[in-house]
């Protein structure tokens, strides 16, 4: 036979209660992630058979603000976007837009060749094109026919 369980309303809505809190819990913490400041960027990154490409995402920061280094297969991205001066004589009705440091290190998948790199910025996108060590381009091996 079943066993039969007596319906609790105060223990169901327990359950919605801690339901409903882990959605607001969810958007509070994803709200809050978009306005920690400006301090970390997005990054997309790929290899082909002969170099490793990165592309970040850095609006509004100067090309002169952008290092970019490579130590241990670690790549190292900063950049800065300096402060503007708030007008003393206005009324700001919203002020959203971030300043300061952003930095973000990434593993390489492979070694690459430092000296060689090449890097791009257009449109608040740097585009880093980093050639792979010799020894880490893919061999073929031709197979003879006999």
């Amino acid at each position: 036979m079943a066993d039969l369980t007596l319906f609790d309303p105060f223990r169901e809505m327990a359950t919605l209660r801690s339901m409903v809190d882990q959605v607001f819990d969810n958007m509070l913490s994803r709200q809050l992630e978009g306005w920690r400041g400006y301090d970390w960027m997005a990054v997309d990154m790929y290899q082909t058979n002969d170099e490793v490409v990165v592309k970040a995402v850095l609006p509004g920061v100067k090309p002169e603000d952008i290092q970019v280094s490579v130590a241990n297969q670690v790549l190292t991205i900063r950049g800065e976007v300096k402060e503007e001066k708030v007008r003393e004589d206005a009324t700001y009705h919203i002020r959203e837009r971030r300043s300061g440091l952003v930095t973000r290190s990434i593993q390489l998948p492979v070694d690459v060749v430092v000296e060689k790199a090449k890097a791009e910025y257009e449109n608040g996108i740097l585009t880093l094109v980093l050639p792979k060590a010799e020894e880490m381009r893919p061999k073929t091996i031709s197979v003879k026919v006999k």
